[in-house]
């Protein structure tokens, strides 16, 4: 009898612990469940999105975050059916995007970054003789947008500026190369800020004021020959000692290649006098999507990784200003001599890059 008591009580003692270790991986399965959530980012943040530090401050907050990269104005084109989110890198393709899918406002934008010139030393030296660009005692200054399109839109040479015949890259036509401003947001912010410095001032607002600009925009871009259509691309040229003396990039490129530790060179960062920022906004496409956007947007952890990665939280200036203390001699912290200009509505701004690109 004792026998069978035995055997009984091992028998329940035994299921109890099965059962305990199921519940245990039941409930260490929904501590560790996430959600898979698609979108369609521009190629400037694929870095960030497959940090594996941004993928676990993700996953803690219970998300998989899938991406494949695009153009921030060719994501008009694309089918987003199955897609949670889509994150060009301004506000205006954003808008854009959120039109057509019927999104509600307002749209969550978690950082945001100007864009910039970079060039070696000796050509932002050429630059600062020439009277186009000042430059700081180390690898920072800021570029004359006013006179640079003066001598853009009089056709000017390297050959043609004091000083460039000592330098044998320095030759042929003086121009910045950007991204395609048909496809490529950055492309198209250039040609927001020379159009504002073109026409006196004023943000382009009608089909008079392009027409006004549309000669020294189109000059701007032929200019180029065939152009990327992102900056990751261009930045990676110019960063292994390919392509134009000029490039225009962000400043997070920049910023993060600094935060890495990586050899610079002899970079030099030339921020335009007169620039457009580029606000990184996210497009919810369904629940899950605005509920990434909002968390990008508030969560300590992962706006400390947006910094890391170049980009500046969008109301918190001091996070970005503490993180690139070390390399103020290449960024303009606080954007000192910076105008802001505005950005042509979408209609009109893709109406300027048409008829840049001929």
């Amino acid at each position: 009898m004792r026998r069978i008591v035995a055997i009984v009580l091992a028998v329940f003692l035994i299921g109890g612990v099965a059962a305990a270790v199921v519940a245990g991986r039941e409930e260490q399965d929904k501590s560790t469940a996430t959600k898979t959530v698609r979108g369609v980012i521009g190629s400037e943040k694929a870095e960030f999105f497959a940090d594996p530090d941004v993928v676990k401050a993700l996953a803690a907050k219970g998300y998989t975050v899938e991406t494949e990269t695009s153009g921030s104005w060719a994501m008009e084109g694309l089918d987003l059916k199955g897609y949670d989110f889509a994150f060009p890198s301004s506000q205006a393709p954003a808008e854009e995007l959120a039109a057509k899918h019927d999104v509600r406002q307002p749209l969550p934008r978690p950082f945001y970054s100007p864009l910039v010139v970079v060039a070696h030393r000796s050509a932002a030296g050429v630059l600062a003789t020439a009277g186009l660009a000042t430059l700081g005692e180390k690898g920072n200054g800021t570029l004359d947008m006013s006179a640079y399109l003066d001598a853009a839109d009089r056709n000017k040479t390297w050959q043609q500026l004091k000083g460039a015949d000592r330098y044998g890259e320095l030759t042929g036509t003086l121009f910045i190369s950007t991204t395609d401003p048909t496809s490529s947001n950055s492309g198209a912010l250039y040609l927001a800020a020379a159009s504002y410095v073109e026409n006196g001032g004023r943000v382009a607002a009608d089909d008079k004021d392009v027409n006004r600009t549309a000669p020294l925009m189109r000059k701007l871009i032929s200019v180029q020959g065939a152009q990327q259509t992102s900056t990751d691309a261009t930045f990676r040229d110019f960063v292994s000692g390919v392509g134009n003396p000029l490039v225009l990039v962000y400043e997070s490129q920049v910023a993060a290649l600094l935060a890495q530790g990586q050899d610079v060179g002899d970079l030099a960062v030339l921020y335009p006098d007169t620039t457009a920022n580029s606000d990184h906004t996210v497009v919810p496409l369904t629940q899950e999507g605005r509920s990434l956007g909002e968390l990008l947007s508030t969560d300590k952890e992962l706006r400390k990784l947006a910094v890391r990665h170049g980009f500046r939280p969008q109301g918190a200036s001091a996070e970005f200003t503490a993180a690139t203390a070390a390399h103020t001699s290449y960024l303009n912290q606080k954007l000192t001599g910076v105008r802001q200009a505005p950005v042509p509505a979408s209609k009109v701004l893709h109406e300027m890059a048409r008829r840049a690109r001929g």
